[in-house]
């Protein structure tokens, strides 16, 4: 836990690393470090907002803080996805507990979805004040509140209704409940704000009944966490990781969003602005490799079933990001009534990349089939027959040109890294052929002499002799953190001359401070320039392991930990000069790389030991 003061009545604009996220593995929720919920969208993760005060000073709020300057300190429960926030003033000091009550029982009537929040007075007497002000639909619509019972308000629009219960005699202030209260040591106050879409409106009780919501939650989160099998150094920042995944995968359909979050800007004022709240096939290799490393089999398998039932929607073409059930219906649009985080513009809702081409997706996919494989899991004949068939796809395209792994605008090119990764297709395709996992038939032939051809155009041409490195592009000389990712997929070992000096490259290039850039100002034609990525930066860590530079390795490895909040969350992006986190938020590439570099060192140690 870290410290951080407020003063009496100062309302601003949290950093992003400010906000800790809670959740239930339907949708999340974000918290700032001064009590204040300022992002939920309901029911699911890409649904229209309830709160976005993250996007717009009115845009929609639920804030419980001392109303005298304080201290602040937090923490999850350990090895859980409940925050814990103690304010601590001149007068005393109370505990704020957030949490999305998890349930596995379907004998009780609960509600569609539930934010859970409690305060206990622990010493003294702290005067608190609460404001509760739902903006439905990105802050657009301003339902009154109306009370339903003593206890009870609800609000909502024609097919959704917002119900919240607590004992405290809030005033009806427009559309915005207020309230102060002062908390004595010992004394308890219960808020819980339930949701229901299409069905009916369920009241979760409070009290006692709350509190036992958030025991039976905190044993769910600690039953999951002991199925990580990791017990390495680094294991309180690997679990972190792993439990900010679990928060950003839709339990409903295995789909892993890349961030709760929309618009959250990459350059602070700028327009690198973008709506992550869909599931990239970019990710998938190595997520799927974290959740079988760290043995969430389980997770693992869900995941696997949607990637392969998304793409079966879209096959044997793939596009490059999905929504939680597998759709590509993710238009653009721009959200013009909201002002922006700090106000950085446009806020976008949709994503305008569905339209982009990504020749490494149908390689990402395969290889996290052949990870899933390799662990033991069995694939299915359908499984098996839409594999094959992305090989056909990929012996038919890999020439042409596509957007990359970087989703860049404008005319596409041929990005080195897509052909490898058009490499991997085929090889892992070949690996589970010579598993007997998969029967190519006559495609045995022709892909390996497709996958032989990929290498020699990749050695021929996305390696500058002059340069002694690989190039973000075939017959190019800009460079991509990307290649950093040629030893993890098995194109090159670690130990290979090539590699090593593509590492020095990249670093002499793109590094700043411990930090990697993904590739430098002006490669995406887009003005700004971005912060420092934070998966890339990882990916430094596990070539340094890779080649046994243990050492080396678990230093960096520190300084990246040392860039994450209080918490221990990440955004995409690092700011180097001032620390601050940028882009959506809490990343999961970057916890996914995190995990990657973790596991790369643990790996080191055992074979330096042997």
């Amino acid at each position: 836990m870290n410290r951080q003061t407020s003063r009496a009545g100062e309302l601003h604009q949290p950093e992003i690393k400010d906000y800790a996220i809670i959740g239930d593995c339907r949708t999340a929720a974000l918290i700032s470090r001064e009590g204040s919920l300022d992002w939920l969208c309901l029911p699911n993760f890409s649904s229209p907002s309830a709160f976005a005060r993250l996007l717009d000073p009115d845009a929609g709020h639920f804030s419980i803080r001392p109303r005298a300057s304080f201290t602040v300190e937090r923490q999850y429960v350990p090895e859980t996805a409940v925050l814990e926030t103690t304010f601590k003033t001149a007068s005393g000091t109370v505990r704020l507990t957030d949490l999305c009550p998890v349930s596995d029982s379907v004998g009780s009537l609960l509600p569609m979805r539930e934010v859970l929040r409690i305060v206990e007075g622990i010493s003294g007497c702290v005067e608190l004040e609460i404001e509760f002000a739902p903006r439905l639909h990105y802050g657009r619509m301003r339902a009154p509140i109306r009370r339903l019972t003593d206890a009870v308000w609800r609000c909502g629009g024609a097919t959704e209704l917002l119900l919240l219960n607590c004992n405290l005699e809030l005033v009806d202030d427009g559309p915005t409940l207020k309230a102060t209260t002062c908390m004595t040591g010992g004394e308890r106050q219960h808020f819980s704000l339930s949701y229901v879409e299409r069905d009916v409106g369920t009241i979760a009780p409070i009290g006692a009944d709350a509190d036992a919501r958030c025991g039976r939650t905190i044993a769910w989160w600690r039953s999951w966490s002991g199925l990580c099998n990791f017990m390495g150094r680094e294991r309180d920042m690997v679990l972190r990781s792993a439990i900010t995944l679990k928060l950003m995968t839709f339990c409903l359909s295995g789909a892993i969003v890349s961030a709760p979050t929309t618009s959250l800007p990459e350059t602070i004022g700028g327009a690198r602005n973008w709506d992550y709240r869909y599931c990239w096939l970019r990710d998938a290799g190595l997520t799927m490799s974290s959740l079988v490393d760290l043995g969430f089999h389980e997770e693992a398998s869900s995941y696997l079933g949607w990637l392969l039932h998304a793409t079966r929607l879209t096959r044997p073409n793939l596009r490059i990001l999905y929504d939680l059930y597998g759709r590509t219906s993710v238009g653009e649009r721009i959200a013009g009534w909201l002002a922006g985080y700090m106000n950085s513009v446009p806020v976008r809702i949709g994503n305008g990349a569905i339209m982009q081409r990504q020749l490494d997706v149908h390689g990402q996919v395969i290889a996290a089939a052949q990870i899933f494989a390799a662990s033991g899991r069995k694939l299915g004949p359908l499984e098996a027959k839409m594999l094959a068939n992305f090989g056909d796809v990929v012996c038919k395209q890999w020439r042409e040109p596509d957007n990359g792994i970087w989703e860049i605008p404008g005319a596409r090119r041929s990005y080195t890294f897509s052909k490898v990764m058009c490499w991997v297709a085929l090889d892992r395709l070949l690996s589970l052929h010579e598993r007997g996992i998969i029967d190519l038939g006559a495609r045995e032939t022709p892909f390996r002499q497709t996958r032989a051809d990929i290498a020699d155009c990749i050695e021929s041409d996305g390696f500058n002799a002059d340069l002694g490195s690989y190039t973000a592009e075939l017959s190019g000389h800009e460079m991509d953190a990307a290649l950093l990712l040629l030893v993890r997929f098995g194109y090159k070992v670690a130990s290979d001359p090539q590699m090593i000096a593509t590492y020095h490259r990249i670093e002499q290039v793109l590094g700043c401070d411990g930090l990697l850039y993904r590739y430098l100002p002006g490669h995406d034609g887009l003005k700004g320039r971005e912060g420092a990525f934070g998966i890339v930066s990882f990916f430094a860590v596990v070539h340094l392991a890779e080649r046994d530079l243990v050492q080396e390795a678990i230093q960096r490895f520190d300084h990246l930990c040392a860039f994450a909040n209080d918490v221990g969350l990440f955004g995409e992006e690092i700011e180097p000069q001032s620390g601050r986190a940028l882009g959506n938020y809490p990343q999961a590439f970057t916890h996914v790389g995190l995990i990657h570099s973790a596991l790369a060192i643990e790996r080191a140690r055992r074979r330096i030991a042997q």
